[in-house]
């Protein structure tokens, strides 16, 4: 495809279908390091970004939705 454009859509037609094996090595795995995400109150006392402009109930419902997606994206569940 001309500029990796059927990259660009994930249409059935389109999708792209990835193939794994599992071979454990025996091995066991060391800690894991995990960044935790901002808290809400981190979010909420925000100025910038796309924070910058916008009413507090606007600020407040941005951060709760961001805070949300964090926390279901460290937590290993993803949807979608």
């Amino acid at each position: 495809a001309a500029n990796n454009q059927s990259y660009n859509a994930q249409a059935a037609d389109r999708d792209m279908v990835y193939c794994f094996r599992y071979t454990p090595s025996g091995n066991n795995l060391p800690p894991q390091k995990l960044r935790l995400p901002p808290t809400l109150s981190t979010l909420t006392a925000c100025k910038d970004g796309p924070f910058k402009h916008i009413p507090e109930s606007a600020k407040l419902a941005l951060a709760k939705e961001l805070h949300d997606r964090f926390i279901t994206e460290v937590s290993g569940i993803h949807v979608g």
